[in-house]
Formats: structure tokens, C-alpha cells, sequence
């Protein structure tokens, strides 16, 4: 039975946990149950997944993956992790716009908390999404489409409107990515090396000048980069962006090209990336205002040194999902691993939060983060609009939790 999130530093509350095999057994759980929350793959740092009631698990309901080639969509089994059906689309003829770092993720859980890849015209995982199929508080099935006017609040959803069973993707024609790593990038260099790929990342340990790693991922039609670019040089060996961690887990480099669903991520499906020895934090700002956030954490890097591992800065595009990290604005997102020990983490947490309040920075719904309610509630503008939904469509409180209770108004 589970019991804990992946890492280890949430130990959930639920009394039980139940495997429905169908969809019936699912609807008659959640119509009884006085509170219940679903469990995807236990990637989240925060409380976000946890319930005091019961926790359900979609693992075993059959897997649905219907590709509409005409419509140019699929739907999928809430339930799927991204490597379990990416590989089929890609085989027929088609891809999904962009993934995040680990392919291990249920698209369910990745989609409601606002989890993303990289590149300035990708938006996050969920703006993929074109309708979402939920049991709700009655253990009834509905479907939310695009264009109804509760669409942009029940894709980032938190778990607060039901038990998501499957969404409906967009889907574009596949494409093949190759994967460059650089090494040594200078701090002013990094907006520019962000925009010059499919998908960017930048990883730095806040130790030295800059970012010691440039994971650069274009499209296998664009002309080859310079062996040096921007002041960096290419790797010439495959490489982890944790300094002594086995390059066997990342997907393939130098240059090597391969379909999007494998250079997209950063890790392959076959490897566990990590024990699940770390803590996480996300903070989202304007990407206008990128430059002057990286400056304001260099300022508190003595804070963060200690107890870090890596950090990733990438860029999402806009959208117009109510609780998204990027909701109206073009954003920087930046991404903190940390050594799995909360106490030494949370003051390095407020430290950098403390550096970047002045950019308006969001925290990732499904990481650590200490940001205070009241900030939060200024950060989106539409997350009185969300707890209205939530009131509508759940109003006995089935699907809220210790954590929504603290950040959604009432």
C-alpha cells in the first residue's frame, strides 16, 4: 500500500487505499466516500496529493490511449505515465508539444499541477489538453471541453473538482530532436541561450560563474550548433547534471537524433532517474524579469550552497489556465533540488523566497514552498473564480484537503 510521496517527506494521511478495476467500482467509491483524493505516481513535494479520507489509485483501471487521427488528438487514461503511450503516438505519425524532465509522471497528476517542459513557445504540460473526464462528488462522469466557460479552471485543477479518468490531448506531427550539452555559460548569457533551441535548460549548483551545464535540444532539421557558443563548449561525453551521478539515465546526447518523446525529457523511461533522495522548489516569475531574478538569487547563494543539489532554469510560454504557473504571463521557471532534509531545506526556501517576492514569483502548487496564503491569493487573479468552481461542483468539501483548505478561499 502506499504511504508515502516518492521522496519520502510527505508520509500521507489517508486511512485506506483502494485500486478500482473499473469504472463503475471507481464511481461507486467517490459517491460514498466522504473524502477521497486521487494518487498518481508520488512526484509531488508538497501536501497537494494528501486527504484524511481515502486516497484512489488509477493504476488499475485498463488503459485507454484512442488516437483521432483526423482530429489530430488522443485520449488517454488519466492513469498513464507519459513513456506508456508516448511511443505510440510517435508511431503514428504524431507528438505532443512538449514533456517535462522525467517521462515517470502520470499525465493526470503532471496536467492538474501545472508541471512543464522548457522552450519560450511550449506551453505547460496541461495547455495540451483539450478535455478532461471526471468523477465527480456524486460519482457521476462528466467531460469538460475547451471553450465551455469552466474549461480554464478544471485543467490546473489541484485534485479539487474529482477524480480525473482520462484528457484529450493535441497532438502535432512528430518530429525528432538532437540534444547538445554545453559547458560553462556566463549569468548574462543565459536569456539568450534560452531562446536558441526547442527546448532549453540551464542547470547551475550556485557555486561558480554562471551555469556549469547548457542542455540544448533543437530540431533535427536545424543546421548543427558550434563546437563553442555563447563563451561555452560542447561536452564531449555524455554527462548527468549532478556532478558523479551515472549519465546512463539521461536520454541520449551528443548530438544524437532521435524521436521527441525520447530527447524531450531529460531521463529515460528504463531508469529510475534518482532514489528519491531530494527535496524540491519551484518559483515562476516574469520572464521579462528573468535577468534580474537570477541576479537577486546569486545574492543568497551562500543561503543555498549548503543544501543543494542542482538548479534548472527554463522558460514556458503563456496561458490562460486559472491556477497555471504561467497564467498571463511568459515566464521563467526556476527549479531548486535539494538534499532530502527538510529542516536544513526550509531556510534556504525563505531565504530565496525572500530574494525574489519583488518579481512577483509563483511557487509550483506541487513543491516545497512556504509562501505565505494571502500572497498567493494576489499572485492569481482568478483563484477566487477557482474556489468558486470548487464550491459549485464539490460543495460538502470531497475533494479539498489540509492544503487547498489553507490556499483557496472560502
Amino acid at each position: 500500500m502506499v504511504t508515502a510521496n516518492w521522496a519520502g517527506n510527505v508520509v500521507f494521511s489517508s486511512r485506506e487505499v483502494h485500486r478500482p478495476a473499473s469504472m463503475a467500482q471507481l464511481q461507486e467509491l467517490v459517491a460514498r466516500s466522504d473524502r477521497v483524493r486521487a494518487l498518481g505516481s508520488g512526484h509531488s513535494f508538497s501536501r497537494i496529493a494528501d486527504t484524511d479520507g481515502e486516497h484512489v489509485t488509477l493504476a488499475g483501471l485498463p488503459p485507454v490511449v484512442e488516437i483521432d487521427s483526423a482530429a489530430a488528438t488522443a485520449r488517454v487514461s488519466a492513469g498513464l505515465r507519459y513513456g506508456e503511450f508516448t511511443g505510440q503516438l510517435h508511431e503514428a505519425g504524431f507528438a505532443l508539444p512538449n514533456l517535462g524532465s522525467l517521462p515517470h509522471i502520470v499525465v493526470a497528476g503532471a496536467c492538474a499541477t501545472g508541471t512543464h517542459g522548457s522552450g519560450q513557445g511550449n506551453g505547460a504540460l496541461g495547455t495540451a489538453v483539450s478535455a478532461v473526464e471526471l468523477v465527480g462528488a456524486d460519482g457521476e462522469l462528466r467531460t469538460v471541453r475547451r471553450g465551455d466557460d469552466e474549461f480554464p479552471g478544471s485543467v490546473v485543477a489541484l485534485g479539487a473538482l474529482g477524480i480525473v479518468t482520462a484528457l484529450t490531448l493535441d497532438l502535432r506531427p512528430t518530429f525528432g530532436i538532437r540534444q547538445w550539452i554545453y559547458e560553462g555559460l556566463a549569468l548574462d548569457d543565459a536569456e539568450e541561450a534560452l531562446v536558441a533551441g526547442y527546448s532549453v535548460s540551464l542547470f547551475t549548483h550556485w557555486a561558480g560563474d554562471g551555469f556549469e551545464q547548457v542542455w540544448l535540444k533543437q530540431l533535427d532539421t536545424d543546421p548543427e550548433p558550434p563546437v563553442r557558443w555563447l563563451g561555452a563548449t560542447r561536452a564531449p561525453a555524455p554527462v548527468h547534471m549532478v556532478p558523479g551521478v551515472d549519465p546512463q539515465h539521461c536520454t541520449p546526447q551528443l548530438g544524437e537524433p532521435g524521436p521527441w518523446h525520447e530527447r524531450l525529457p531529460h531521463f529515460r523511461l528504463a531508469f529510475t532517474p534518482s532514489s528519491g533522495d531530494e527535496l524540491q522548489s519551484e518559483y515562476f516569475v516574469p520572464r521579462a524579469a528573468l535577468a534580474d531574478a537570477l541576479r537577486a538569487i546569486d545574492g543568497v547563494r551562500d543561503h543555498l550552497r549548503p543544501v543543494l543539489q542542482v538548479s534548472e532554469i527554463r522558460l514556458v510560454a503563456a496561458d490562460d489556465l486559472w491556477l497555471s504557473p504561467a497564467h498571463g504571463r511568459d515566464t521563467a521557471a526556476l527549479h531548486f533540488t535539494w538534499v532530502p532534509d527538510t529542516d536544513a531545506v526550509l531556510p534556504a526556501v525563505a531565504a530565496l523566497e525572500s530574494a525574489l517576492v519583488e518579481f512577483g514569483t509563483r511557487p509550483h502548487w506541487g513543491k516545497v514552498f512556504g509562501t505565505a496564503p494571502a500572497t498567493v491569493a494576489s499572485l492569481w487573479p482568478h483563484l477566487t473564480d477557482f474556489a468558486t468552481l470548487t464550491l459549485k461542483h464539490d460543495p460538502e468539501g470531497k475533494f479539498r484537503n489540509a492544503m487547498l483548505e489553507t490556499y483557496l478561499p472560502r
